[in-house]
């Protein structure tokens, strides 16, 4: 029976005074308009406008109508409101390395939650190389992980390093300051699990030229990395910012030599562009955010 560009014509007509300052106000021609009204009225079998010498005015009807009408279009525009005020909406399926669900996760998804009231997270923690899996198998929207396992062909963001750290409980093991490999390498480690570049790492570091065998176990939670060496099962290699959070724990950080100081970890965040490209840059610009509060 009528649009929205109906209703935009009657309304200029009525706030400018009429149809000539209304076809200024919306830049269309006098003729265009009152043939828009004009066929209106016919549709509809009614008079909208009341003409005289003085201008027009709306009839009862017409006055009627612009009223029911300015609620549809506030309904429209509430609607469109909706629909692109918040255009980043769903569900994000993330995937994180431990690290980060203990540091840069929290103020990232409270960041994300402020920008996106609609989106909803499934968040999925494990190694770094079945995260790296997980994407490209099309199991996750994107993940952070370390950067040596970031896959081929997706778009990756680098984050601030992580620093990592010898700890020990003081109760259990006394080590000379500043302790050296030899002194690190005598005791029982708990690191990173197998095959992961961290484990790499500590192993590459304390095994060349000796005779017996280094014994480093790995773990994937640092939870239990924490507990087993709060309870002296050995020393550990972990995330200062992990220890920080945990101050309960009572580990101490070991003095070493500098032949014995561990890499920071090297994290990126990571989607694929042709299926995430929009909530991975959300994603990736929210952690940068975050991790330099």
């Amino acid at each position: 029976m009528f649009g929205f560009r109906d209703i935009e014509v009657i309304r200029a007509i009525v706030r400018q005074g009429g149809f000539r300052a209304a076809s200024d106000a919306l830049g269309i021609a006098q003729s265009a308009i009152s043939r828009r009204v004009r066929h209106l009225e016919d549709r509809m079998g009614v008079a909208i406008f009341e003409r005289d010498g003085r201008g027009v005015r709306l009839t009862a009807i017409g006055r009627r109508l612009l009223e029911e009408a300015e609620v549809l279009v506030a309904q429209r525009d509430r609607i469109l409101g909706e629909l692109t005020q918040n255009v980043v909406a769903g569900v994000v399926r993330l995937g994180v390395a431990e690290t980060i669900t203990h540091t840069l996760l929290p103020p990232m998804l409270t960041d994300l939650r402020a920008l996106h009231p609609r989106l909803r997270f499934e968040i999925s923690v494990d190694t770094s190389d079945q995260l790296a899996r997980m994407l490209c198998n099309d199991e996750l929207d994107v993940a952070i992980l370390m950067r040596d396992q970031v896959p081929r062909g997706v778009d990756f963001t680098p984050l601030p390093s992580v620093g990592l750290g010898w700890y020990v409980a003081p109760a259990h093991f006394t080590l000379p300051r500043p302790a050296r490999l030899d002194d690190l390498a005598a005791l029982p480690i708990i690191s990173f699990p197998k095959n992961t570049l961290p484990h790499r790492r500590v192993l590459d570091l304390l095994s060349p030229g000796r005779r017996q065998a280094v014994a480093i176990h790995g773990s994937a939670s640092l939870a239990t990395m924490l507990h087993l060496v709060g309870q002296g099962f050995g020393i550990g290699t972990i995330p200062h910012d992990i220890v920080s959070a945990w101050p309960d724990t009572g580990l101490r950080q070991i003095e070493v030599h500098r032949e014995a100081r561990l890499q920071d970890l090297d994290f990126a965040i990571c989607y694929m562009p042709e299926r995430n490209e929009e909530i991975g840059r959300e994603v990736a610009a929210a952690a940068v955010r975050a991790s330099r509060d």
